[in-house]
């Protein structure tokens, strides 16, 4: 019985390591109306091109708020640099909120979004 768990324990740790870390696109889909992600970039799509600056800032606080709730699920099951690329899509787009620049902040948003749809696949 000791040399059987020897033998299967490392076995199925690593089991459950790969399945950890391909579990990224199930971990990334929204677990309700409020986790998901591409229908907050698609909603502050709209705001920026309505050049409605206040509910875009909304939006965008909305937008942060939500994408640090998916990133602790799929930390372990994505790569690093695309989290860290769409971290700085969203900085980016924070500052070209504030500055009211309607082309950067689509710019932005089109990149966090493919940014996201990179993330885990």
């Amino acid at each position: 019985m000791k040399k059987f768990l020897n033998a299967a324990l490392p076995v199925f740790i690593l089991i459950i390591f790969v399945v950890v870390m391909q579990s990224g696109s199930f971990l990334k889909r929204p677990i309700g109306d409020e986790e998901d992600i591409s229908r907050s970039i698609f909603a502050l799509m709209e705001e920026v091109q309505n050049e409605n600056w206040d509910g875009a800032q909304k939006r965008a606080e909305k937008l942060n708020e939500t994408w640090a709730k998916i990133v602790k699920r799929i930390q372990f099951s994505s790569e690093r640099d695309e989290i860290h690329s769409f971290y700085a899509a969203l900085a980016r787009l924070n500052g070209a909120i504030m500055a009211e620049d309607k082309s950067a902040a689509l710019m932005e948003l089109n990149e966090a979004y493919n940014h996201y749809n990179r993330l885990a696949q």
